[in-house]
């Protein structure tokens, strides 16, 4: 049989396949895996179609790992199979294809042990890690990665009868794009606007909200990211640019250095202008109802919101130098060498005694350093990865902010309908009735990717909306994810069980 022939026979199969959304739960691997020293024993369905009219069917599908417990009246952690949560990590990186994560394949640079996705099988939970279309193929630009979530959360409410978990506590968890689709993702549920898409892919007739969102530096609210990365960014003019390829299905990275032109000078002066006006319109409020605003200059008490993370974080690991029991067994005291040394390493930082005080926030972006260059995503010349994520199928890259549509440098540039650029934008949903109501935002203080104000908006969004948040800058950390898993679970375990 020729080639072509064999390639058309199994798209064939391929597309016989995925009619059908009911859960097989007969067609399974079993597998184990080594957490903490114990081994925990679970049965791999992988590959599912979780639509019937799949486009690109090697990225429309689902991998579920189900504790082998569950099918023996066993519990874990607390769990059965009628109330196990379903984690359900996505594994999308730079808004580019994603195939269905697999337990032990997405570690952590620095972790030693098992990943997020065996520690919540340990745990107790039901994985279901959904692949997703990406910005390099016609069918994957915005929104069609959101549309794939959103069918696979369907797929799980409409199989939540025939499996093992809870689909009522569907918790998802992403990093960089990914955290920004996770975030979309809760914010968005059973919303109007993405019906026509999940309807036409042949998506399970389920509803698609979930119940509490993991969102590791999200590189999100994608239109108004280039300002805010020049409101805290403007004035450091040498950068480490990253420059993102995809290589056998994983995202490499490379620092390339220099130092913004005088034109790229001028355009971070712009971007910079506009931050404070866009601030001011959301009308958003910190923990005590007191307005967060920007002054024309950039600062004001939006600037000291987004500050006390970065103080906070501060503030724990100077309580990390402590001598136990220096003043007694409950009253541990200051290292003052390393309080020394701290403060040295760190200029930026007003310290009193044990606590620091402030923040001088433009020596701390500075300290940092700068990534991007202007326009770090809606280039003028249409080379950014967002560029190609508001593509469409006649335009591999469009513009997506008027600053940038009317500044192209490229001849005849589309720019991005308003309709699409809504629907990759959170906060045009997060205050639905639908939104969950327990959120994770986790961007370490050395992230560079994209602005701190971003998680900024978002957490305070979301509490201006009567969500609970937990929001934390963890110190030292750079653009990553899952480098905290004993917290990212005990959170999840609280919110699941009320704790």
């Amino acid at each position: 049989m020729k080639k072509t022939a064999i390639l058309a026979a199994m798209s064939l199969a391929n597309l016989a396949q995925a009619h059908s959304l009911d859960f097989a739960a007969d067609k399974y691997t079993a597998k184990t895996a080594e957490v903490n020293g114990a081994t925990i024993a679970y049965r791999a369905y992988e590959g599912i179609p979780y639509v019937n009219k799949p486009v690109e069917p090697e990225y429309q599908q689902i991998n579920i790992y189900i504790p082998e417990a569950y099918y023996n009246g066993g519990s874990i952690n607390g769990y059965t199979a009628a109330t196990a949560p379903i984690f359900l990590p996505n594994p999308i990186g730079g808004y580019m294809p994603a195939k269905p994560g697999v337990p032990g394949e997405r570690k952590h640079p620095d972790q030693t042990g098992a990943d997020a996705m065996q520690t919540a099988l340990a745990k107790g939970y039901i994985v279901a890690s959904p692949g997703a279309r990406g910005r390099t193929s016609a069918t994957g630009k915005a929104p069609a990665a959101i549309i794939d979530l959103k069918a696979a959360v369907r797929y799980l409410r409409h199989n939540d009868a025939a499996m093992p978990g809870d689909a009522e506590k569907i918790i998802s968890n992403g990093t960089s794009a990914g955290g920004a689709l996770s975030v979309l993702l809760g914010a968005s549920g059973n919303h109007a606007d993405y019906a026509a898409a999940l309807q036409a892919l042949g998506a399970a007739d389920a509803r698609d909200d979930i119940y509490a969102v993991s969102a590791y530096c999200p590189i999100s609210i994608l239109e108004h990211a280039d300002a805010a990365y020049e409101w805290e960014f403007n004035g450091v003019h040498d950068y480490e640019k990253m420059d993102i390829t995809m290589l056998d299905y994983k995202i490499e990275r490379k620092l390339v250095k220099g130092t913004l032109d005088a034109a790229e000078q001028h355009i971070s002066d712009e971007l910079k202008t506009q931050f404070p006006a866009y601030i001011n319109s959301l009308g958003l409020k910190n923990a005590h109802g007191e307005p967060l605003t920007l002054n024309a200059d950039g600062s004001g008490s939006f600037r000291d919101y987004v500050a006390s993370y970065i103080a906070a974080a501060a503030n724990v690991e100077l309580n990390k130098k402590q001598i136990p029991g220096a003043l007694g067994a409950f009253a541990p005291a200051l290292n003052p060498e390393q309080v020394t040394a701290f403060a040295e390493e760190n200029p930026w930082l007003s310290i009193d005694g044990n606590h620091v005080k402030k923040v001088d926030f433009a020596a701390y972006a500075k300290a940092m350093g700068r990534q991007k260059t202007p326009l770090a995503f809606d280039s003028l010349d249409l080379s950014s990865g967002e560029n190609q994520l508001f593509g469409d199928a006649n335009q591999d890259t469009r513009h997506f902010t008027a600053y940038s549509a009317a500044n192209s440098a490229v001849k005849g540039a589309g720019k991005a309908d308003a309709a699409t650029v809504k629907m990759m934008n959170p906060l045009t949903y997060i205050n639905e009735k639908t939104a969950p109501q327990h959120w994770r935002i986790r961007v370490g203080t050395k992230d560079r990717d994209t602005s701190h104000a971003i998680a900024a908006i978002l957490a305070a969004k979301l509490q201006n909306s009567g969500k609970n948040v937990d929001m934390a800058m963890p110190w030292g950390v750079p653009h990553s994810g899952d480098y905290d898993l004993d917290e990212l679970f005990a959170w999840m375990d609280g919110v699941v069980k009320g704790k």
